[in-house]
């Protein structure tokens, strides 16, 4: 496509979005054509790129910025209040879309909504192009590589992270957990529009309270699982019947006891506004950590996969998840998009099936591991 710009980042004044905006600029190709986009022009001036401006809630603005780039970015949450009118924008324009949105209402409602019309104009639109679900989604296709084609696939994930979680998942953990109902009608609707692969089967499990790998493996309800999940529906090499199961590690009993009622209280109170209002301005969005505690934080994803009469267990592993390592995501997944050949694909996708292997290979060189750990029959 002919377009002013390559990439434009849109939210890069917020935190993660400036780290995201300085990765680029110390990562980016020279010739890379791109720029930073927001509501407030000043405060995007200390970036040394084109500024444009861009408000969520001014349609007409959304449509200039989808139409002057090939790829936009988003880092501007929680999504389901203020993402729909880019998606929107850049499913008309045909333009490449990216955020980091763990939010699985948002995802289902912009697939019902846009999915189609994206097909048509050539956009890849793709969420959760951070912390939430990269690691998972390429981590799961890193394992099933590994495992005979045409068979049934089993895969379980275990996630373990010494971080402080980003004020825009604690946000969308707590706006998801007010809006069961609406998130079960999103659900529905996208089961509904979302066609099914023909002749095989993919889905996500929710799973249960069982020792593995040497941890206890909690039930992790969040994103990552449906977007594993989409994966696999749109790949065939994930096998004639895919499940994937999702998991918090911990070491200790006592540690799962107060994950667990920690998260119920959470959820309880997020049903109660005066509640939910405190707990939204405990952690803002926009807010994050030092550059010394973030240096301190890691985050491990171990895969278990089976299939075939084969076992796998890889392991995904990285720096500060809900920061750094997301900015380096994202950024690498917009220039990807932007600069790697890539397979023909179009509409509401995943990074797995419109990125895949291009993007683990340049995470790789960025420092996060991809590693094989053993290898058996079983």
């Amino acid at each position: 496509m002919s377009r002013r710009y390559d990439v434009v980042l849109l939210g890069a004044s917020g935190f993660t979005g400036s780290l995201t905006a300085e990765y680029l600029a110390k990562h980016a190709p020279a010739d890379l054509r791109w720029a930073v986009a927001g509501r407030n022009k000043a405060k995007l001036e200390g970036f040394g790129r084109d500024v444009l401006r861009a408000d969520v809630t001014d349609p007409a603005s959304l449509k200039a910025l989808a139409e002057s780039a090939r790829v936009v970015v988003t880092t501007v949450g929680p999504y389901i209040q203020y993402g729909e009118q880019l998606v929107a924008a850049c499913a008309e324009a045909g333009t490449d879309y990216l955020d980091l949105t763990g939010e699985p209402e948002f995802v289902d409602r912009m697939y019902v909504g846009y999915h189609e019309r994206a097909v048509r104009t050539g956009a890849r639109i793709i969420h959760a192009c951070g912390f939430d679900s990269i690691p998972y989604d390429l981590g799961v296709q890193f394992t099933v590589e590994q495992l005979p084609e045409g068979v049934p696939i089993r895969v379980d994930g275990l996630v373990r992270a010494g971080a402080r979680p980003s004020g825009g998942t604690f946000q969308t953990l707590i706006t998801a957990f007010s809006r069961p109902k609406e998130n079960l009608e999103a659900h529905r609707a996208r089961g509904r529009a979302e066609p099914r692969p023909s002749g095989r089967s993919a889905r996500s499990v929710p799973g249960k309270l069982h020792r593995q790998q040497g941890f206890w493996a909690v039930p992790l309800p969040t994103v990552d699982p449906q977007i594993v999940a989409y994966s696999a529906r749109l790949l065939d090499r994930y096998g004639t019947d895919f499940r994937y199961s999702h998991y918090a590690a911990f070491e200790r009993l006592p540690m799962v006891a107060g994950g667990i009622g920690g998260i119920a209280l959470l959820a309880v109170a997020a049903q109660v506004p005066r509640a939910r209002k405190a707990l939204l301005n405990r952690i803002r969005s926009g807010e994050g950590p030092s550059a010394e505690r973030r240096a301190r934080s890691w985050f491990n994803v171990r895969f278990v996969g089976r299939g075939g009469g084969k076992q796998v267990v890889t392991e995904v592993a990285g720096g500060d998840p809900g920061y750094d390592e997301t900015a380096k995501m994202l950024a690498e997944s917009a220039l990807c998009l932007a600069l790697d050949d890539l397979p023909a694909t179009a509409g509401q996708t995943t990074t797995a099936a419109a990125m895949g292997p291009a993007l683990r290979q340049r995470l790789v060189r960025a420092g996060m591991t991809f590693a094989t750990l053993s290898a058996d029959a079983y």
